[in-house]
């Protein structure tokens, strides 16, 4: 026996041929996933993954919010419009209200001016009557002292014929009514007294003032007659008539308060006088 056969020997003990095997294989399947891995690395380098997001799912409530949020929208957006609309009318309303009172206020200086003019015209009418008056005051009473004292019979005298029934019928209507417009039998205007006067002797004469102050011969005051007809006011444009029946008076339906009444002509003293008869 050898004298180291005792002694271990120091080197390891050689594996086997199985074992070899499996740790080669074990070794190649480590290695080939460390390959497949860096082959998907490279890959995903090159490539970048992409990630997506998905929005929440809207709920019922979520939902039911969003329909009264544009309701209310909706709701919103039709007020402005009404009151846009509104707005405008206003403004229209406004602009015609502007225009309509300036036309008022241009009609109403119109109608002052026409009334200011009108209201002048009667003044100086007035006035030239107030003067024709006085001047026929002043005549008529010099020619009625004359007439007094040395022609009594053209006043005095007995009225005949025609003239004394046109004379007899102003008398019977003295203290009738005096009514614009009427020509009897209860009531006269001073025209319809002296139409009605004489269509009782058949004689047709104008219905106003301004004609009947044209319808016969002009005479003059000095020189009456019973029957004539006196008037006030201008030949054509008389404003009022009257019946002479003599003695220095007249017969007229004067005015609302008075009726028909029976007056010296001093009262109220005539422009001029028509002779029909």
């Amino acid at each position: 026996m050898s004298h180291t056969a005792h002694i271990r020997s120091h080197r390891k003990p050689r594996r086997s041929a199985s074992t070899l095997a499996m740790r080669a294989g074990v070794a190649g399947g480590v290695l080939g996933t460390l390959a497949v891995a860096g082959a998907s690395g490279s890959a995903n380098a090159a490539e970048p993954v992409t990630q997506t997001l998905e929005l929440p799912t809207l709920t019922a409530d979520l939902a039911a919010q969003a329909a009264q949020s544009a309701d209310a929208t909706e709701q919103a957006a039709a007020n402005y419009q009404l009151q846009a609309e509104r707005d405008a009318a206003a403004a229209k309303a406004a602009k015609q209200a502007k225009a309509d009172l300036a036309d008022a206020k241009k009609k109403a200086a119109e109608a002052k001016k026409k009334a200011q003019e009108a209201a002048r015209k009667e003044a100086a009418a007035r006035a030239s009557r107030t003067a024709e008056r006085t001047t026929l005051s002043t005549t008529a009473d010099a020619g009625s002292t004359t007439v007094s004292t040395s022609t009594s019979t053209s006043t005095r005298s007995t009225a005949t014929g025609s003239a004394a029934a046109v004379i007899s019928f102003v008398k019977a209507q003295v203290g009738k009514a005096y009514v614009s417009g009427a020509t009897g039998p209860s009531a006269y205007d001073c025209s319809g007294l002296v139409q009605t006067a004489f269509k009782q002797v058949g004689i047709s004469l104008p219905r106003v003032s301004q004609d009947q102050s044209t319808a016969g011969t002009q005479v003059s005051l000095s020189n009456l007659q019973p029957g004539d007809i006196l008037y006030w006011g201008s030949a054509g444009s008389a404003y009022h008539v009257g019946v002479y029946v003599g003695d220095g008076m007249f017969v007229g339906a004067q005015n609302p308060s008075t009726g028909v009444v029976e007056r010296p002509l001093s009262y109220d003293p005539p422009t001029g006088a028509v002779r029909v008869l």
